[in-house]
């Protein structure tokens, strides 16, 4: 293993940590605080925020919806620009964190911010990005990714940069008292694929990586089966930890990654609104079918390891079996259905799409190409 592994985010964790902020932003910055649809005026959280920033100068920014859409975005760039915004506070999940790296950096761009997204443009520098999370799951608020939409052309595309990692993160459990269940199930599920990206993919023998990567996989499905105990502070707690190690970097130091689920699933989210978690459910069970002999002493691994199974020549098999249970017991589909009755052109759409973007070697050999793209999607669409 050869790695370089360094996260600089500072995590203020546990109830009342809120407060932190009035300490870890600059007090003569101007800080635009961004969020979403509203909810955080009605359980408190906004209110927290506008207490801890009484001191500091502070504009705000709402509207940043599920999947953010550059369209949105591009709003709270031009404000960025026009009041000289120092700093950036994102209150909020994935989306609204995602949305803020966007910002920051397209802030710092005189061109279209689309350019980070399809690579036309480097990020050098951005505004510098504190999160507070309100929604566990995509582990944005402690790394360096993004994911954004653009409306107009159902595009999803993602980015990588160090320069929009979140200088700060503040992690309250008591946040996510007002989630609704869907939104709590989907955080299990994301957090799980993001461990399983980085988990199943050979053997190497890093048994820090894969230790810690079961660890988390094992806590996942047990709050999964805990799931009614989901109004308990320490549930609510062990989600909101597991979320951010799931992806904050760690555990993928120096192991292949394979992401091929994720890259299949934005498609399916921009083309069909599907929730970016159930799309990943969706995709996962079948590609892992498909890709099974590469990645069988993994499953097998996962088998024993994660979900107690015992030895046999189908354990691989059996193991893809009971992560599709895990997902089905939750209420999650592991089919898509919101295509309607045109299942052979919703593979073609997908795989287009892909084609569109350059993903047509996915996974961590690159051996999936649109033919078993178009393989898996025979399985995972209904």
């Amino acid at each position: 293993m050869q790695f370089t592994f360094h996260n600089p985010t500072q995590i203020h964790f546990g109830q009342g940590q809120i407060n932190a902020i009035a300490g870890v932003v600059p007090p003569d910055a101007t800080a635009l605080v961004i969020y979403g649809g509203g909810s955080i005026k009605s359980n408190g959280v906004y209110d927290q925020v506008k207490s801890a920033l009484s001191n500091h100068k502070w504009l705000e920014f709402a509207g940043v919806e599920p999947n953010p859409t550059k369209e949105t975005l591009d709003g709270a760039v031009a404000m960025c620009k026009e009041h000289d915004v120092d700093f950036i506070i994102a209150v909020g999940g994935g989306s609204v964190i995602d949305g803020s790296k966007y910002v920051a950096a397209s802030a710092r761009y005189d061109g279209d911010g689309w350019d980070i997204l399809t690579g036309k443009h480097q990020v050098t520098s951005a505004i510098p990005i504190g999160a507070v999370l309100t929604l566990p799951a995509t582990g944005s608020e402690s790394n360096m990714g993004a994911v954004i939409t653009k409306k107009e052309t159902k595009d999803k595309l993602a980015f990588l940069n160090p320069n929009v990692q979140p200088k700060f993160a503040v992690l309250d459990p008591d946040v996510m008292k007002s989630l609704p269940e869907k939104q709590l199930i989907n955080g299990i599920v994301d957090a799980w694929v993001h461990v399983c990206e980085q988990y199943i993919t050979a053997p190497v023998n890093a048994l820090v990586q894969d230790g810690y990567s079961e660890t988390l996989l094992r806590a996942l499905k047990q709050l999964g089966s805990e799931f009614s105990e989901r109004d308990d502070d320490a549930w609510r707690a062990n989600l909101m930890w597991s979320a951010n190690q799931a992806l904050n970097g760690l555990i993928g130091s120096g192991v292949a990654q394979d992401w091929a689920t994720h890259m299949i699933g934005h498609e399916l989210t921009a083309l069909y609104g599907v929730d970016h978690a159930r799309s990943l459910a969706i995709v996962q069970p079948s590609l892992l079918r498909n890709q099974i002999e590469v990645k069988r002493g993994k499953l097998e691994q996962m088998g024993s390891n994660v979900f107690g199974l015992e030895a046999s020549n189908d354990l691989a098999e059996r193991t893809i079996d009971a992560i599709e249970a895990f997902y089905q017991s939750l209420g999650v589909s592991t089919q898509l259905t919101e295509h309607g009755d045109d299942k052979q052109g919703a593979i073609e759409a997908v795989a287009s799409q892909l084609e569109a973007h350059g993903m047509t070697a996915l996974g961590e050999t690159q051996a999936i190409g649109i033919a078993q793209v178009k393989a898996i999607l025979e399985q995972a669409v209904t």
